[in-house]
């Protein structure tokens, strides 16, 4: 008998799962969170997911996290990721401070085990690509975790540290291509989910990306770099695409951008901008006239544009969920300082398109003071997000191969009674659940189905706004 008690001890050891309790063993190491479970969902913050992206790793693509031995606390969120944020703007960061040192992820998971294999759902922040970080109280995971999932939001680089272009950065680059840091840090962050989702009960063959603004951008650029579309099993992008909203700047055109910076910091080679601290590179991009960092072609993360990316078929051949708000802008954004007439809506829609204006006057027709708001509203949503949005499901749907659901989010914003509580994004709450089983999906060949319209009560309707989208169309691609 005296040997019993060790026997069963180096049993149990044998037999341990990956997830026991409050501690998950990663590929790198062990993670312990101390908090509570709540509703019986348990949460790892502040998981890195890429080396420190500091001195010579700055304006690189992200790199493998080191292996650290003992237990690592899971308690807290990472720091956010450089960014300057401007009085009175809606962003909460409850991280760690603020930093170049900031690739960290953060998992909800309802599992009770390693074994359960759930669906996962990565959301990706919007800003802009400026601003955001994934501890936003928006963005976090436990609402959805309860819903039988594990919700992961993810930091990337964002301005000027995750979007810089320069020559020198091209020469040294073993891809000879430059930029998109951020967007890398997004596909380091899903490789990091393959790798290690199953040990916090998730299954990795069934990963579903999503993003509001600059993240839905991000979600339509994942579904067509190479280096991404084989990661995802579905998308859901809610008001972005890179088609039109932000679009991938020519490499060249990108590289000038930032000669142009290098000259305006007095920092005129690489080694001397990498000598700068964050504070003083972000200060300097704060001064800089003119020049604003966000994507590119660079030939590695994305060869050529999404059109011609989807056109092709060669995206991620996933189901989507896409869509936008009715008022993305407000009408006085096309309207100006004119009054809310038909002709001063017809002179902007004539100053916007030229001599293809003929279809948008006919599609945006009104006569009335509240058609010509509603026209002008749409008008502006559509040249600012919609649009983009539009036709990257329009584009899934003729090549994609899987099915298609569109939304419309049309539920009036509330008063703004400062920073928000425990919330996830309306838009994706309503989506992943009623929103989907509600419109009938969209395939090639497949009739235009109803579109959900999300409001105070959400039903399928057919979608409205086609001819206007089409117009659209026709005035702005080339041909």
């Amino acid at each position: 008998m005296r040997f019993l008690f060790p026997a069963i001890v180096i049993c149990t050891a044998a037999v341990l799962p990956a997830f026991a309790r409050d501690r998950v063993k990663t590929a790198n190491g062990i993670l312990e969170s101390t908090a509570a479970p709540k509703d019986g969902v348990r949460s790892f913050k502040g998981i890195p997911f890429g080396q420190p992206p500091v001195g010579d790793l700055r304006w690189r693509e992200p790199q493998p996290v080191k292996n650290w031995s003992g237990v690592r606390n899971a308690d807290q969120f990472g720091p956010a990721c450089m960014q300057r944020l401007s009085p009175g703007a809606d962003y909460w960061l409850r991280g760690n401070g603020m930093s170049e040192d900031c690739l960290y992820l953060n998992v909800w998971t309802p599992a009770k085990t390693g074994k359960e294999k759930l669906p996962v759902l990565v959301y990706i922040f919007g800003g802009g690509f400026q601003n955001g970080d994934g501890s936003e109280p928006r963005y976090d995971g436990e609402n959805m975790a309860r819903k039988g999932m594990v919700a992961i939001s993810v930091n990337y680089r964002t301005n000027i540290f995750g979007f810089f272009v320069h020559p020198e950065l091209t020469k040294e680059s073993p891809h000879h291509a430059a930029g998109n840091y951020g967007l890398l840090d997004q596909v380091a962050a899903l490789k990091w989910v393959e790798k290690n989702i199953a040990a916090f009960g998730g299954d990795r063959k069934r990963v579903t990306i999503a993003g509001e603004s600059a993240g839905s951008i991000s979600v339509s650029a994942l579904m067509a770099s190479p280096l991404s579309r084989n990661l995802i099993a579905g998308a859901i992008g809610e008001s972005g695409a890179a088609i039109s909203s932000l679009p991938p700047q020519p490499l060249a055109e990108a590289e000038q951008n930032g000669v142009k910076f290098a000259a305006a910091a007095g920092a005129n080679t690489l080694a001397a901008l990498r000598a700068m601290t964050a504070e003083q590179i972000q200060d300097a991009a704060a001064k800089a006239q003119g020049v604003r960092f966000s994507t590119a072609m660079d030939g590695y993360f994305l060869a050529k544009s999404l059109t011609g990316i989807f056109e092709a078929g060669e995206q991620a051949k996933v189901p989507l969920l896409a869509g936008s708000n009715t008022e993305e802008r407000p009408a006085s954004s096309v309207l100006g300082a004119g009054g809310p007439t038909p002709e001063t809506l017809a002179n902007a829609i004539a100053k916007f398109y030229g001599d293809k204006a003929g279809p948008v006057l006919k599609a945006y027709a009104a006569t009335t003071t509240d058609e010509v708001y509603e026209a002008a509203a749409h008008l502006a949503s559509a040249r600012f997000i919609a649009y983009g949005t539009w036709k990257w499901t329009e584009l899934q749907m003729k090549t994609g191969g899987k099915p298609v659901y569109r939304y419309l989010y049309a539920h009036p914003r509330p008063a703004y009674l400062g920073m928000p509580g425990q919330l996830v994004p309306a838009v994706l709450a309503a989506g992943r659940g009623g929103n989907a089983a509600a419109g009938a999906p969209s395939g090639p060949g497949a009739e235009q189905p109803p579109a959900p319209r999300i409001d105070v009560k959400s039903q399928a309707e057919p979608e409205g706004d086609r001819d206007r989208y089409l117009a659209l169309e026709a005035a702005t691609e080339t041909r």
